[in-house]
């Protein structure tokens, strides 16, 4: 009776490990996708995903969301800055979403229909393959 209990617990512990790893596979968006920032892409879906997708970080930190207008202005740009300095450290804050940016943005938020592995944003935003 105990090891029929303990096979049940190991069976079940396994069940759920392999449908965790399943469900928090990592988001893939586009390798060829522009980045986005000043000196690259500024206006767009991919500004505009980006605009969204870091209102649901700001959000959850208690913050105003930013405009999401699809254009790249001082908002935007601090935004993704203060995104990346929490996610990514200090050292890689530089207001450019390339694709490790990319990555956390899509990540981020698994509730949100823009995000995740089917995203609306996958083909928008840069991201490792």
């Amino acid at each position: 009776m105990l090891k029929k209990s303990i096979r049940r617990g190991l069976v079940a512990a396994a069940a759920l490990t392999l449908s965790t790893a399943a469900l928090a596979g990592t988001a893939q968006a586009s390798t060829t996708a522009p980045w986005l920032g000043y000196g690259h892409t500024t206006s767009g879906t991919g500004v505009w995903c980006v605009q969204h997708l870091v209102n649901d970080y700001r959000r959850a930190a208690g913050e105003a969301a930013i405009g999401e207008d699809s254009q790249w202005g001082p908002q935007t740009d601090g935004a993704v800055r203060e995104f990346q300095q929490v996610v990514l450290g200090s050292s890689q804050a530089d207001g450019v979403v390339g694709p490790a940016t990319g990555s956390k943005l899509m990540n981020y938020d698994w509730t949100d229909s823009y995000a995740g592995p089917n995203g609306a944003c996958k083909p928008f935003v840069p991201t490792y393959s």
